[in-house]
């Protein structure tokens, strides 16, 4: 007996349609991942390279920065300073100048826990002999 496509359940007709429009969908799917992704690599080189000349600028604005500063501490640009500004200062003299050494270190006192009640003790001896706030 012939087979008849009326008696064949929907599922069965419709099952490759369903299977190429999947497979279809992972494809043009996978295609729009990889363009995206390819975009993506594009614009990271971009801000690399945008981040490369931003550091290669700041690195020369440092180093003529560091210069300037090196100029400004020299003791002739100083000299030159004071005398515009004319503040009234001179060098000091050789004996004006008092040089220090490493300073020891400070002994830390320690401390003993006192018990509660010499604390009580200590506190009303002390108004056992305060005197008495006068009219």
């Amino acid at each position: 007996m012939a087979h008849n496509r009326k008696n064949q359940s929907a599922a069965v007709r419709f099952g490759p349609a369903l299977k190429a429009l999947v497979i279809c969908l992972l494809i043009g799917g996978s295609g729009v991942g990889y363009v995206w992704q390819q975009n993506q690599l594009l614009e990271l080189g971009r801000q690399k390279v945008e981040k490369e000349k931003r550091l290669n600028t700041l690195r020369v604005q440092n180093s003529q920065l560091a210069r300037h500063l090196a100029e400004l501490r020299s003791p002739r640009s100083l000299e030159t300073r004071v005398k515009e500004l004319n503040p009234g200062l001179a060098m000091a003299q050789p004996t004006q100048i008092v040089r220090l050494g490493d300073a020891p270190p400070i002994p830390t006192p320690t401390v003993k826990p006192a018990l509660a009640t010499d604390r009580i003790e200590r506190q009303s001896a002390k108004r056992r002999t305060s005197p008495l706030p006068g009219p």
